[in-house]
């Protein structure tokens, strides 16, 4: 006798140029422990963030076809970078749901915030793209939005470097406009800075909130599934590793990402 499998017993795709994205995979993985996960990091093409759109969504198109061979539910772009610049291409090329990490974090910042003043900080495609900016302005247009490209954070977080003399100087320098700004709220808006929460919290001091873009891309990937009927209610969950070239390195940071140790990441070709 044949079993048919449930549409719920599906996986959610993720996808990430590089190891960054384990921080939504993790946040997932936390707020909705019974499901499946299939995880992409395109470390082979890695960064994103220094990239032209056209080049990004190219990518990120490629990356979103390997997922949806896989046969999943949902998929969520991990990437800040391919969220600014091909989610809505994206939508059109796959027939499942597509989540982005910017509006979930935009929309947490509204919440959170009580003088009008946010704050984002992104890869410099990322806050060139502007993306962050209309999405905070779609939810509240009376809002001061500053914004400030920190790439070295990208470098610190996958070396470990995440309190130490080097982070606390580099956090300094990028984040002295904005502690000068009044701002009461803080997107992290790149899936590494999660890492550097401690240093940045320091900085900013703790009238600041920090808006993690993981936990809220996490919530609003359970309402999707919800409202969608694709929610899986229990069961032993497996998570699946993909990535485009070094698999070892992947395994090794990894675990700083993930919170656990990553077992194995099978290595596709590109």
């Amino acid at each position: 006798m044949t079993t048919v499998a449930h549409a719920s017993d599906k996986a959610i795709g993720i996808f990430d140029s590089g190891i960054g994205g384990l921080t939504v995979a993790k946040a997932i993985g936390e707020a909705l422990p019974s499901e499946n996960l299939v995880y992409l990091g395109d470390t082979g093409r890695y960064p994103y963030g220094t990239k032209s759109a056209d080049v990004v969504q190219r990518y990120s198109e490629e990356n979103a076809r390997f997922l949806v061979d896989k046969g999943i539910k949902l998929m969520v772009v991990a990437c800040n970078t391919a969220s600014a610049v091909a989610l809505e291409a994206l939508r059109d090329v796959v027939d499942v749901p597509v989540i982005g990490v910017i509006e979930p974090g935009a929309a947490a910042a509204v919440e959170a915030t009580h003088n009008r003043k946010v704050g984002v900080i992104g890869t410099d495609a990322t806050i060139r793209s502007g993306a962050y900016t209309r999405a905070l302005r779609a939810v509240r247009s009376d809002l001061e939005i500053y914004t400030r490209a920190c790439p070295l954070f990208v470098p610190l977080a996958e070396e470990g470097w995440v309190d130490n003399e080097v982070a606390r100087e580099t956090a300094g320098i990028y984040l002295a406009s904005l502690r000068n700004s009044g701002i009461d709220t803080l997107v992290l808006g790149c899936t590494h800075y999660p890492l550097l929460r401690t240093v940045i919290g320091r900085v900013l001091g703790e009238s600041v909130r920090l808006i993690d873009s993981a936990e809220a891309t996490a919530a609003a990937v359970g309402v999707a599934l919800a409202q969608a009927g694709l929610a899986r209610a229990a069961g032993r969950s497996a998570s699946s590793f993909f990535v485009t070239d070094a698999p070892d390195r992947f395994i090794k940071v990894g675990a700083r990402f993930l919170g656990s140790q990553v077992d194995s990441a099978v290595q596709i070709e590109r």
